[in-house]
C-alpha cells in the first residue's frame, strides 16, 4: 500500500481531496497547499500519496519518486503501460479505502501534478464510482488510447480542472491542450485554464482557480 501525508480537516470531514505529486517528488511536496485551501474548505480531508521509488529511464535510470517509467519527454510513441495501470490500480485501493470509511465518492476529488496529473487522468477516468471531479495541473493523458478504453460512463459528466502554463518547458502546454480538446470532443465536462507565461509550476491564480473549483465540486455541507 502506498504511504502518504494527510492533512485532517478541521472541522466535520464530509470530503476529501487525493493529489497526486510529479516526477522526483513526494507528498509532502504538495501538502503546504492544503494550509491555504482549508479556510475555504474546512470540511475536507487531503492526502498526498508518495510514488513508489524506482528507476527512471530519462534521468539515467537514477531511481526516485515516480508513478510510472518515463522514456521521453517529447516522443510518446513508447510509454510504459504496466506501470502506469500499476499505479492507477494503487490509487483506486486508496480511493475505495476513502469510500469504505464512510466518504461518498462523489465527494472525493482526484487530482495531480504533472506525472501525478497523469495517473489522475487515467484513474479519474476509469474509476467504477462517481467522483466530484477531477484535476489535472501541468499534465496529459498518458496511454491515451487504453485510457480511453478503459473510462465508465458513470464518470463522464465528472467535473474536470485542467491546468497549464503558456511557457510549460517540461510537459508542452500543447499537450495539455490536446489532453482537454480530446476529452471536449469526448462530451467530458472540462474547464481549461491557462497560465500566460507560466513555466512547469503552479501560481496564485492557479491556486485561486482550483479553490473556487473545489469548493463548486464539493461544497460544504449543513
Amino acid at each position: 500500500m502506498l504511504k502518504f501525508v494527510t492533512k485532517a480537516a478541521p472541522k466535520a470531514h464530509t470530503a476529501t481531496v487525493v493529489f497526486l505529486h510529479g516526477l522526483g517528488d513526494s507528498g509532502h511536496g504538495w501538502a503546504p497547499i492544503a494550509d491555504s485551501l482549508e479556510k475555504h474548505l474546512p470540511h475536507v480531508k487531503f492526502i498526498f500519496p508518495h510514488a513508489p521509488v524506482q528507476p527512471v529511464t530519462l534521468n539515467y535510470g537514477m531511481e526516485m519518486n515516480s508513478w510510472y517509467d518515463i522514456y521521453s519527454l517529447k516522443d510518446r510513441t513508447k510509454q510504459d503501460e504496466k506501470g502506469v495501470l500499476e499505479s492507477v490500480d494503487k490509487i483506486k485501493k486508496l480511493l475505495n479505502e476513502e469510500i469504505s470509511s464512510g466518504i461518498s465518492s462523489d465527494r472525493i476529488v482526484l487530482g495531480g501534478f504533472s506525472q501525478g496529473a497523469a495517473i489522475s487522468y487515467t484513474t479519474g477516468l476509469s474509476f467504477e464510482s462517481k467522483l466530484a471531479g477531477i484535476v489535472a495541473l501541468s499534465g496529459y493523458i498518458p496511454i491515451d488510447k487504453k485510457t480511453m478504453e478503459l473510462a465508465t460512463e458513470i464518470n463522464k459528466s465528472t467535473k474536470i480542472f485542467i491546468g497549464h502554463g503558456t511557457s510549460d518547458t517540461v510537459v508542452d502546454y500543447e499537450l495539455g491542450v490536446e489532453s482537454a480538446e480530446e476529452l471536449k470532443k469526448m462530451s467530458y465536462n472540462v474547464e481549461f485554464n491557462s497560465y500566460e507565461g507560466l513555466d512547469h509550476s503552479s501560481c496564485l491564480q492557479e491556486l485561486s482557480d482550483l479553490t473556487r473549483f473545489l469548493t463548486s465540486v464539493i461544497p460544504e455541507t449543513k
